[in-house]
């Protein structure tokens, strides 16, 4: 019934659906939809005591915008709110229509921003206190069974006074409100989601940053290794654009950050060597294929396959050399 509506929502302001059946129990806890004016990313991160947030809360779509839906949630208002965005509807245009189709409004909290900022937050009445949100410049957080009513503004002031990209500032507002008690309940997931601000045609492409942790004891910590792997992990991907391109000074820069972040990444090594080698720096990648022989002996078998697939040249001499002694 729901995707049905999204039809009439987008002609009129809002009509009443039938009633939705509400969840037995509230799921999800303290999240912060954004955007970054100066690159137009938008982002959402969450954290609960909830098995998987990350599967039902945080929406975001390059050159659209970003929902958070929780509470006794409804992720139909992620999907939807996402396509009235696209369709031209602004952030406060979808949810007030999304809400005043559905019988269970008391219950949800939302955060949705678009891709030009304009942002909006709502706080049923009948949501478990302590529970409410804030709806900052190009930022709303939000959160409800809190052990304390001071979860959000404390999020509110990290992420306005936090420094570095979306990713950062939003793990920092995570973080500001586990230090004020967070979820009553406790802890158990994280997510968070950064995309660009303008569609590339190619979704794959826009996602910097689209991690989840589903159960751990300390999911804030465990999220920000992880977004420090994938920064990581976008430097790589970064130096094999500028391979592709022959700019072999900007790709080992590339990789050299990578290694930066996550130091003793075998994976990061071995890849860094093999663009070494195919720009002609045979000694400086002999010592880091070493390295990664010594972390697993395996990394040497796969160097052997590399020149039929065309990633190495057909040079025994040179194989030799990069395969090093024999035992």
């Amino acid at each position: 019934m729901r995707s049905i509506l999204l039809l009439t929502l987008l002609a009129v302001p809002a009509l009443a659906a039938e009633p939705a059946p509400v969840p037995k129990r509230p799921v999800h806890t303290y999240s912060i939809v954004a955007r970054d004016p100066e690159t137009g990313e938008l982002g959402v991160a969450v954290q609960s005591h909830w098995f998987s947030v990350g599967s039902t809360v945080p929406w975001a779509e390059a050159g659209v915008g970003a929902v958070a839906t929780q509470s006794f949630v409804d992720p139909s208002y992620g999907k939807l709110g996402l396509e009235l965005m696209r369709a031209g509807r602004s952030a406060p245009q979808s949810l007030a229509g999304l809400l005043a189709a559905d019988s269970a409004s008391q219950v949800r909290q939302v955060g949705m921003i678009d891709a030009q900022g304009r942002v909006v937050a709502h706080t049923g009445e009948k949501c478990i206190v302590a529970a409410g949100h804030i709806v900052g410049e190009n930022f709303s957080v939000q959160a409800n069974m809190m052990e304390k009513d001071t979860v959000w503004p404390a999020m509110a002031k990290a992420y306005r006074e936090a420094k570095g990209d979306l990713a950062e500032r939003m793990l920092a507002a995570l973080e500001a409100a586990e230090a004020q008690g967070g979820d009553i309940r406790g802890k158990q997931s994280a997510a968070l989601i950064v995309v660009s601000g303008k569609a590339s045609g190619r979704p794959w492409a826009d996602r910097k940053f689209d991690l989840r942790v589903d159960d751990h004891p300390a999911p804030l910590k465990e999220l920000r290794r992880l977004v420090t792997l994938q920064r990581a992990y976008n430097f790589m991907n970064e130096g094999d654009l500028a391979i592709e391109r022959n700019d072999t000074q900007a790709a080992l820069k590339a990789y050299s950050e990578a290694e930066a972040l996550a130091p003793g990444n075998a994976e990061m090594v071995f890849w860094h060597a093999v663009s070494l080698v195919n720009v002609g720096k045979v000694d400086e990648a002999v010592p880091l294929l070493q390295k990664t022989y010594k972390a697993d002996p395996r990394w040497k078998e796969l160097l052997k396959r590399l020149p039929k697939s065309g990633l190495l040249p057909e040079d025994p001499k040179l194989m030799t050399k990069l395969l090093g002694p024999t035992r």
